[in-house]
């Protein structure tokens, strides 16, 4: 046991931390205050800029820096192929959300995305300790600029072949992404990403094994026993999302927040309802009926994320969790009552620090 916090200290101390513990980059929460208490107890703040373009992604770090900042990852989502457009389908799926929110109108689907290279660019700039990849690897050129630049590329994975292609491509640390996680699943092939889908309890020891750089624990981990079972199983560290999603800084939705509080693992279900793409979330009735026979499917991503963006909106300002984008991971429930970051962030390691026979 203490080989397992001996080998999480010296990662920590490699990357500036106090303790290995990672606030995952949600993008679908950018607050900097839950970054600035993460970092604050010693842990690794994070940046889901997948929705930002460059100058966004420049003034996060710096109000995130201002106070004094610490180590930060920034995570962008790696760019698949171009999605195949059906237009009588996207209709059929606008008439379903019809049923749950304003009606989208068809150029809604056209909606672009950020632009990736440009995004690439503004990373760079940044210059965090971490530049963190998804759905995919970076193109061999920016891992050239990154390792120039000082800066460590995490690779999220959901596989151990996945694992197995990032160490290869030049990957400094692998993010191991069990299926309990919440949010959007890693996988690199969109098509697979849910029967394809495998816990942390296997994925983990099983990536461990499979490379030589350090492993990053994430999915379903949300309390100290956790964190030690991960360690223990060949982690490094570990990364969280779902637990800080009741810290006040986290400034989401209250009814979202409320949803979480004694949420069973079964109230949870990957869904492709909201992006196009499977992710985690609540176990909803909009997410039911979007998984209903009849329900058309849903379109591909990006054109499913733009085609809900109204009913999503709509549903945030009538605090109507049944049709909110409320991602969620399988450890929900193990949550205690709401805290302040840092104090979630100190009180947990402790914990796990005694678990593993120190402290």
């Amino acid at each position: 046991m203490l080989d397992a916090l001996n080998r999480a200290q010296a990662f920590a101390q490699r990357l500036g931390l106090q303790r290995p513990l990672l606030l995952a980059p949600m993008a679908g929460v950018p607050a900097v205050g839950l970054s600035q208490g993460v970092a604050r107890a010693g842990g690794m703040a994070a940046l889901g800029a997948l929705l930002m373009d460059p100058v966004g992604i420049a003034e996060w770090v710096a109000r995130f820096r201002a106070p004094g900042g610490g180590p930060l990852q920034i995570n962008l989502w790696v760019p698949g192929p171009v999605a195949l457009r059906d237009a009588a389908h996207e209709a059929d799926v606008r008439r379903f959300l019809r049923g749950f929110g304003p009606e989208a109108p068809a150029a809604a689907a056209d909606a672009p995305l950020q632009d990736f290279d440009a995004q690439c660019q503004a990373l760079l700039a940044a210059r965090p300790t971490v530049a963190s990849s998804i759905m995919g690897l970076f193109p061999p050129a920016l891992v050239v600029q990154l390792k120039a630049a000082g800066v460590a590329w995490a690779a999220t994975v959901t596989t151990v072949a996945e694992a197995r292609a990032a160490e290869a491509a030049g990957a400094d640390i692998i993010v191991a992404q069990g299926s309990e996680a919440g949010g959007h699943r890693g996988a690199f092939d969109a098509a697979s990403a849910r029967d394809a889908a495998v816990g942390l309890m296997a994925l983990l020891p099983q990536v461990v094994d499979a490379v030589r750089v350090p492993v990053v624990a994430t999915g379903g981990i949300a309390d100290a026993r956790g964190v030690a079972a991960a360690l223990l199983l060949g982690a490094s560290a570990v990364q969280v999302g779902t637990a800080f999603l009741r810290c006040p800084e986290a400034a989401v939705s209250p009814a979202w927040a409320a949803a979480l509080v004694g949420l069973q693992p079964e109230g949870t279900r990957l869904t492709r309802a909201f992006s196009g793409r499977w992710g985690r979330a609540l176990d909803t009735d909009y997410v039911r009926a979007a998984a209903a026979p009849g329900a058309p499917e849903p379109a591909p991503y990006p054109v499913q994320r733009a085609l809900t963006a109204a009913m999503r909106k709509h549903a945030d300002q009538a605090q109507d969790v049944q049709r909110m984008q409320a991602w969620a991971g399988q450890g929900a429930g193990l949550v205690g009552p709401p805290m302040p970051a840092a104090d979630w962030v100190r009180s947990v390691w402790a914990q796990a620090q005694g678990l593993l026979g120190e402290g």
